[in-house]
């Protein structure tokens, strides 16, 4: 890769790990089905200059409810509920994982033997996790924030229905099918009044927390990390979504005074070991396709 494009890999790496703690940020004065439908309309804003790709509206409902709706509101949930943001950040980049044993059991694409000890080492790491679970937040919780990651294998399976297509267009558009149900669930959970009173009323810490999420982190981010996946194999580029959980945790500790147990954080080095191992073991380039980076 040319020294100016890991640069931006890297960039984009430590965007997204930042966006976990912009998102426990925002939390703190949206619930999480506005901090989610704020996120997707600024991020579909795009779509006033941009065609709707040529993709149907089945197909792009099917991986906008998974990739976008799916993994983000399971998140934005998770997080409110208790779930520490460093850790959030590797238990949502277990989707690697999620999205390898899919394909293997939907359309028969075998793991290679590396992938194979990638997931079981991963998985252990889950299992080390859960052992801590019920201490400082939920089982439920945790619960919630697990249909992060299978929403987002989900929806990198569907995205190869529509590998054609522009990828910036597609993302806006994505982003507006996933805003639209949201501001709707918002009207309903919350109710209009409490959510006008927390649109009017927002700090100029949470605004610009919700500018990085959607114009940053998932607008300009997203299509960086395509120009990316366009011009480099995949086996080049995923690697550094390596990066996103060691931000995300590190930068936690750094604003929220994070701590985590021996178990909970010999868990979370296992997750992203064998994440590691599964990212960087030789793939057929159909398999290369279906692992997708972690976004926040």
């Amino acid at each position: 890769m040319k020294p100016a494009d890991v640069c931006i890999a890297v960039l984009v790496a430590v965007i997204w790990g930042l966006a976990f703690v912009a998102s426990r940020i925002a939390l703190d004065e949206f619930s999480p089905e506005l901090m989610t439908t704020l996120r997707f309309s600024i991020a579909a804003l795009p779509c006033l200059f941009v065609a709707r790709p040529k993709v149907s509206w089945t197909v792009l409902v099917a991986i906008s409810f998974t990739l976008f709706l799916g993994q983000f509101l399971a998140q934005a949930f998770a997080i409110a509920f208790g779930v520490p943001v460093g850790l959030s950040s590797v238990i949502v980049q277990s989707q690697a994982l999620f999205t390898i044993g899919f394909a293997a059991l939907l359309f028969r694409e075998r793991p290679s033997a590396g992938q194979t000890v990638g997931i079981a080492v991963a998985t252990a790491g889950l299992l080390m996790i859960c052992g801590t679970v019920g201490y400082d937040f939920s089982v439920g919780a945790f619960a919630i924030l697990m249909i992060s990651p299978l929403s987002f294998a989900a929806g990198n399976l569907l995205l190869r229905r529509a590998q054609s297509v522009p990828m910036f267009d597609l993302f806006a558009w994505l982003c507006l099918v996933a805003a639209v149900p949201l501001f709707a669930l918002t009207l309903v959970s919350n109710g209009p009044q409490p959510t006008w009173y927390a649109l009017t009323h927002m700090s100029l810490t949470s605004l610009l927390c919700m500018i990085g999420l959607g114009g940053v982190s998932t607008s300009i981010a997203y299509w960086l990390w395509g120009r990316l996946l366009r011009d480099y194999p995949a086996a080049q580029v995923v690697p550094f979504a390596l990066l996103v959980p060691f931000v995300g945790s590190a930068a936690s500790s750094v604003v929220f005074d994070e701590t985590f147990g021996p178990l909970r954080l010999a868990g979370m080095v296992t997750v992203v070991g064998g994440i590691a191992v599964m990212l960087l073991s030789k793939t057929t380039k159909a398999s290369e396709k279906q692992v997708l980076p972690k976004i926040a």
